[in-house]
């Protein structure tokens, strides 16, 4: 028998002036970045949340607090890499994700490939396990007005046992 958890993350980061875009892993050239502690890769970011609950270990802020200089500046990915590890420690594997990042600006689509290629590559989980959409919110609210990014997170995690 299988025992199967989901879980569910969200995240949101503004944009700001002179920092890079990473959403996915992938540094997307636009004139604005994310702010954050860590790369801010809301997507990423969203995903750790998604599996760390599925797993009932908590959120990021627990796993890796923002106030913890060894952070500041920190890839996501490497924060995605040890999320798994503790998953699969705890006798997980994942099934699959389900993403939504929502920005006005700029348009992901030509990037999507790239990003589901990395994220599958560091979680050690095939490509077709993997889902990035992208959405905007037709010009309403933060998104809409540009001010920031969010992204939505589902996964399937299981254990064998």
């Amino acid at each position: 028998m299988q025992n199967f958890r989901t879980g569910f993350g969200f995240d949101v980061h503004p944009l700001v002036e002179n920092r890079e875009l990473v959403l996915g892993g992938i540094t997307i050239p636009f004139h604005k970045g994310l702010l954050g502690h860590s790369d801010a890769d809301v997507l990423v970011h969203a995903i750790i949340d998604a599996l760390l609950g599925a797993a009932a270990l908590g959120d990021i802020g627990t796993q890796f607090p923002d106030n913890e200089v060894k952070y500041k500046d920190i890839s996501s990915l490497i924060l995605l890499e040890r999320t798994n590890k503790l998953i699969t420690e705890k006798g997980y594997e994942i099934g699959n994700i389900d993403t939504t990042v929502v920005l006005e600006k700029p348009k992901l689509k030509s990037f999507i490939p790239q990003i589901i290629t990395k994220l599958s590559f560091v979680l050690k989980i095939e490509k077709s396990a993997v889902s990035v959409k992208a959405t905007t919110t037709e010009g309403l609210g933060f998104t809409g007005r540009g001010e920031g990014v969010a992204a939505y997170a589902t996964v399937l995690i299981y254990s064998k046992v």
